[in-house]
């Protein structure tokens, strides 16, 4: 979190409400002077209050050096929506408040509510809540727009989605260390880019007693700042507190007493605060931290610049100068850092050079168009060394000064983007923000240096998860990543990426489909505006709303998801193909309302995804938020066509072909293995599938309903089906079933059917040159369909009987030899004489 552009680590507590004198919510001003004192010396420095503060109270604040969260009562606890002159009432009351406080230099933010009970919630509404607070929160900028703006939330209602806020903030009472960790990582994930402040934790005395309040105090604030929280509010600073006026007497959550007695807990707390977010004291790990460039001189001098500022204590810079530029030579030099010289041979290449050079037991790396946050090395450490992660990513965060454009390519989608598969477990870390275990990258290998540009990081993750390996996810491991500053440049990547898919599709066939879309099993974190399109989102309210921890359920649109992605360009390139061919034979027009209605989709999806991602700043002219939505809204329309042009260019396409195996005749075969050794049924197909995709094969599985196993494609438009069953005849013995059958694909038929009946019509208009063609047409189509079948017959009947011919995985080398069908009869013979 920066405040006044340096960072800042919130080291808080909350104070009041209390019953001061003259219906005031605050003590007296020589009590607030000796409590502010008393803070300050247990090294507390922001203080939490739930009305505004009197300008006196905020002096005193900057007088000991406490920053301010000031907080705003308003009627939350009621159906405030019901009343359209009540809400309008709260929001005037909020900007006459923020106007009195006179952008005081103590306030951190405001917080433009509290909790708004979950009921009450869901009475107005998930949308009716958010477009409300979202309402509030402009107020709030109309009068201080420097002034950082939250909403302070909390589990009940968690599924408020509030991307217009500054800072993310949530109110947390867990007493289970497990529990609070695993919570605040969700709470990370939830907040996305935006830092995330524990607005309220604590223990209390009165019932739990004051050496397990301290015990519980302290594990709390380590542990937020190590799952990357900005900062933590302890409830509360005192026992004394005053709720509606009356005093609170059956709760004791202060780190003093109404007394202003120290309790245990308060030396606890400042203990913590003490190490805020880490000690340096060990051991840590020595890391390499390895930067490759390739003429990146406009933004390398700022990258080592910021590496020089990291807080770890044990660490080494390494540039790799990929194409031994000069420029980039000089920054190295005046920077201080081993300078390693390559002639231009690529990213991947030159990533392994910097792992060549590393002498730390992790190795770090950074784009050149990116630097850390001074606390990142600790957080990447901090992961690696308290589990058995083999490497650790986390958020890459466009910086405030980037600029015009990067702030639109920020917004656009194919950014570098992290994949997790839990709140705390990665598929995926971009390449500009990630580390692993140096011995953990030597046994695999390191990088694939094919990988000259792109897809270095994606190809080592995945051999990682291979080899048995995880990945981690740190929230506090951040760096800021520069985007692309002009149109064409981001073009320019995203047609790299392209290319780079194509490279890894190539590599890695089962993590793609037939379309040519990478398929990830963890969720892809995107900005909002560039996630795909979402149906109504469901909430998870409980019994009559009475879950504790309320969460949102949602899926993507497919046919928007689509229609959005590279490979759904090919079909609206196809519907456009066919309606200028009905210029010259006008039954083809018929495609013309569909390819409007898609070309409609792709332009309106693009605007509202552009206008989504700027709201108007006030201070800022209208015409700058518009042209921000304008730009951003085509960089949204380019860019599937960009990575598709990529993908198409190095053979990634809906009809490329990886089988290779002598066609045969496309009919039913039944095939049969005989094995000496027992095996799961499972493991049987697992092996199969594995062979088959090896050979090139698209292989899917059958789900919970199907009555088949795989189907495998040797083409797009047609392949087989395979079921499998395994009998068990005694001592270990095996004989697996497997029956292959050719089937052709739905799109295919469709094709077809509509080639016939427009071959009719051509017909009935006495079209003979249409209808020839037409035929001419539907005959190669018949023709391509039924080599697929073909090709994909012979592929499936060589893999099955491979399975027992020894030419399996280790798996099955380990389980025994098999025998293939006419070894199998000698074997059935031999079981029915021994019965």
């Amino acid at each position: 979190m920066l405040v006044g552009g340096e960072k800042f680590h919130v080291r808080g507590a909350t104070y009041g409400t209390f019953r001061g004198e003259e219906g005031s919510s605050f003590p007296a001003p020589e009590r607030v002077r000796e409590d502010f004192a008393a803070m300050a010396a247990a090294r507390i420095n922001a203080v939490r209050t739930y009305v505004p503060p009197p300008a006196w109270l905020l002096d005193l604040a900057l007088e000991h050096g406490l920053r301010v969260m000031v907080g705003f009562a308003w009627e939350q606890h009621v159906a405030f929506l019901d009343d359209e002159e009540r809400a309008r009432r709260i929001e005037r009351r909020l900007a006459d408040e923020v106007r009195a406080l006179e952008r005081h230099p103590a306030i951190l933010c405001y917080s433009i509510g509290n909790e708004i009970p979950a009921p009450i919630v869901r009475w107005h509404g998930k949308r009716g809540i958010e477009e409300f607070l979202e309402r509030l929160h402009w107020v709030t900028k109309c009068v201080d727009p420097a002034g950082l703006v939250t909403y302070v939330n909390f589990p009940s209602t968690e599924y408020l989605e509030l991307p217009f806020l500054d800072l993310s903030a949530f109110n947390v009472f867990l007493e289970g260390e497990r529990d609070f960790d695993a919570y605040l990582a969700r709470l990370q994930n939830l907040s996305g880019d935006r830092p995330l402040l524990i607005t309220e934790l604590g223990l209390d005395s009165r019932r739990n007693g004051a050496e397990e309040q301290a015990r519980s105090l302290e594990w709390q604030v380590r542990s937020a700042f190590a799952t990357g929280a900005a900062g933590t509010f302890v409830f509360a600073w005192t026992d004394e507190w005053h709720r509606g006026g009356h005093e609170v007497g059956d709760w004791d959550f202060g780190l003093v007493d109404r007394e202003r007695e120290p309790k245990p807990a308060l030396a606890a707390v400042s203990r913590a605060y003490a190490g805020v977010p880490f000690s340096n004291r060990g051991p840590w790990p020595p890391v390499s931290v390895v930067v490759c460039t390739h003429r990146g001189s406009a933004t390398l001098d700022e990258c080592l610049a910021r590496a020089g500022e990291l807080t770890y204590p044990d660490y080494e810079v390494i540039v790799v100068n990929d194409g031994a530029d000069e420029a980039c030579a000089a920054i190295a030099r005046a920077h201080g850092v081993e300078l390693i010289q390559t002639e231009h041979r690529g990213l991947g290449h030159a990533r392994n050079r910097g792992i060549e050079a590393a002498r730390g037991e992790i190795v770090a790396f950074l784009d050149d168009d990116a630097y850390p946050d001074a606390d990142w090395l600790h957080y990447v450490a901090a992961l690696l060394r308290a589990n058995g992660h083999a490497g650790v990513g986390g958020p890459n965060i466009p910086p405030e000064d980037d600029g015009f454009v990067a702030e639109c390519v920020a917004a656009a989608p194919g950014g570098p983007i992290h994949v997790l598969v839990s709140d705390r477990e990665a598929e995926h870390v971009p390449g500009c923000n990630m580390a692993f275990r140096k011995d953990l990258l030597e046994q695999v290998g390191g990088f694939d240096e094919r990988f000259r540009v792109a897809g270095d990081d994606v190809d080592l993750c995945w051999r990682l998860q291979k080899a048995g390996r995880t990945l981690g996810f740190s929230a506090g491991a951040v760096v800021m990543h520069r985007r692309r500053d002009s149109i064409r440049r981001y073009l320019r990547q995203q047609y790299g990426y392209g290319k780079a898919e194509a490279l890894l599709e190539r590599k890695w066939p089962t993590h793609y489909n037939r379309a040519g879309a990478s398929r990830w099993s963890g969720r892809i974190y995107e900005a909002p505006a560039a996630q795909a399109p979402r149906r109504r989102s469901l909430v998870r309210y409980g019994t009559w709303g009475t879950d504790l921890f309320q969460s949102v359920y949602d899926s993507p649109r497919a046919l928007s998801g689509m229609l959005k992605a590279p490979e759904g360009l090919l079909l609206v390139a196809l519907l456009g193909e066919i309606s200028a061919l009905g210029l010259l034979w006008s039954p083809l027009l018929v495609a013309a309302p569909a390819f409007l209605a898609a070309l409609a989709w792709m332009l309106a999806a693009s605007v509202a995804s552009g206008w989504r991602a700027h709201h108007h700043v006030p201070g800022r002219p209208g015409a700058e938020t518009l042209k921000r939505r304008a730009v951003t809204s085509l960089l949204f329309f380019l860019q599937p066509f960009a990575r598709l042009a990529g993908r198409l260019r190095n053979g990634l396409s809906p009809w490329r072909r990886r089988a290779q195996a002598r066609p045969t005749l496309p009919r039913p075969r039944s095939v049969e293995v005989w094995s000496e050794r027992w095996r799961e049924p499972r493991a049987w197909v697992e092996q199969l599938q594995d062979e088959l995709t090896a050979a090139g094969g698209f292989v899917r599985s059958g789900g919970p309903f199907d009555r088949w196993d795989l189907d495998l494609r040797a083409g797009a438009l047609g392949g087989v089906k395979i079921r499998t069953a395994v009998e068990e005849h005694g001592e270990g013995r095996q004989l697996l079933r497997a029956k292959v059958w050719p089937r052709t694909t739905a799109a295919g038929r469709l094709v077809v059917l509509i080639l016939i009946l427009l071959a009719s019509v051509a017909v009935e208009q006495h079209r003979p040159e249409i209808a020839i063609g037409i035929a001419v047409g539907l005959t190669l189509l018949v023709t391509f369909g039924v080599e697929g079948m073909a090709t994909a017959t012979r592929l499936a009947v060589a893999e099955i009987e491979g399975l027992g011919e020894g030419g399996g995985t280790t798996e099955a080398s380990e389980v025994g030899p098999a025998v293939t069908r006419s070894e199998s009869r000698i074997g059935l013979a031999a079981m029915e004489e021994r019965r």
